[in-house]
């Protein structure tokens, strides 16, 4: 079984940007229906302060924040689990000219917008930069001079907001810009970032440094859905100690009934 535990929602600590546009939708949503439907997913720092970093479900977290609740109920996740993953997301960005965006990249202070002939080799940089692929085929790398990382991740977010206001985007796994050519006849870019490890991120947010939204994607097995949690147990002024044992006691009950189910092959749900 998942870990489950009640924590106070103060000691939750995001890793990257929450999106605001779904904060408040998610927030009447979360009235509506009565119940957290997936609890987040989170990790303990290791820096001893009892805090923990969320690996997903920042919006929920946002929500559940601004409706003063004291405590939430999360999945906890150690960062030696071998079943745990980092990986990226990438931005395919639509809605905004390539020469729009290229216009406002090549405006960031402390980037060097440098175009690659791809037919041609070139030497590795010293470290992965951000790239763009442009719907015609061109690639350019946004170099960066040697730094430390708080300015690396303050970069990161001058790029993605160089069009996230300007035009519309999704994350992606992709790599290669052509799948998305059909897909969206006014396609901007494919943004891909680099890849960060698990401790870099853990190591960030305990100094309260947010990556932009929208660019980390961790992978845990097993994981807990559609838990479906009585909201009204999490936003009580009753001790954690109670909510621990109530939460203990409810997830038993689920599983005498056989209320529990584990999916262990990949799966496609149609009801998000």
């Amino acid at each position: 079984m998942p870990r489950l535990d009640i924590l106070p929602i103060e000691s939750l600590i995001l890793h990257e940007d929450h999106d605001a546009q779904r904060s408040a939708p998610l927030i009447e949503k979360l009235r509506a229906a009565g119940v957290l439907r997936n609890p987040p997913i989170v990790m303990p720092l290791t820096d001893g302060t009892e805090r923990y970093m969320v690996l997903d479900g920042a919006n929920r977290v946002t929500s559940l924040h601004e409706l003063d609740f004291p405590h939430l109920v999360a999945q906890v996740v150690e960062a030696d689990d071998q079943n745990v993953n980092l990986q990226t997301w990438n931005h395919v960005v639509w809605g905004m000219s390539a020469k729009s965006l290229m216009s406002e990249l090549r405006k960031l202070k402390g980037v060097d917008v440098v175009k690659v002939d791809t037919h041609k080799s070139v030497d590795a940089p010293k470290y992965a930069p951000v790239n763009a692929r442009l719907p015609d085929g061109k690639l350019y790398l946004l170099l960066e001079e040697p730094t430390d990382l708080a300015n690396h991740i303050a970069t990161l977010h001058a790029i993605v907001n160089a069009y996230k206001t300007s035009a519309s985007l999704d994350r992606t796994s992709q790599t290669l810009i052509e799948p998305f050519r059909e897909v969206h006849k006014d396609l901007t870019a494919l943004i891909v970032f680099p890849r960060f490890k698990i401790r870099t991120l853990l190591k960030l947010a305990g100094r309260k440094i947010v990556l932009p939204t929208g660019i980390t994607r961790f992978t845990v097995s097993p994981r807990t859905l559609h838990l479906n949690y009585p909201l009204h147990e999490l936003s009580s002024g009753k001790p954690i100690e109670y909510k621990r044992e109530y939460l203990k006691k409810w997830v038993d009950e689920r599983v005498m009934k056989k209320g529990v189910r584990l999916y262990a092959e990949a799966t496609f749900l149609f009801d998000e």
